[in-house]
């Protein structure tokens, strides 16, 4: 798997808040983002089902986004 970047904008007080929490965990910020992307993932699909890359999400009733 390829590893990619992603540029966020953050304001300070935000960034310092992370930091602090990345430093209580014992992780990098960059750590603990990946932590806690991986837990909004894993709440999606335990709400949604798994999610299968090459299909657009669905605009029925029970999706997401409550289109």
């Amino acid at each position: 798997m390829a590893i990619k970047s992603l540029s966020i904008r953050i304001d300070e007080e935000m960034l310092n808040k992370l930091h602090y929490v990345a430093d209580y965990e014992g992780r990098s910020a960059n750590s603990q983002i990946l932590v806690l992307i991986r837990d909004s993932i894993e709440k999606f699909e335990e709400k949604y089902g798994e999610i299968e890359f090459g299909t657009k999400p669905s605009t029925s009733a029970k999706s997401p986004r409550g289109k």
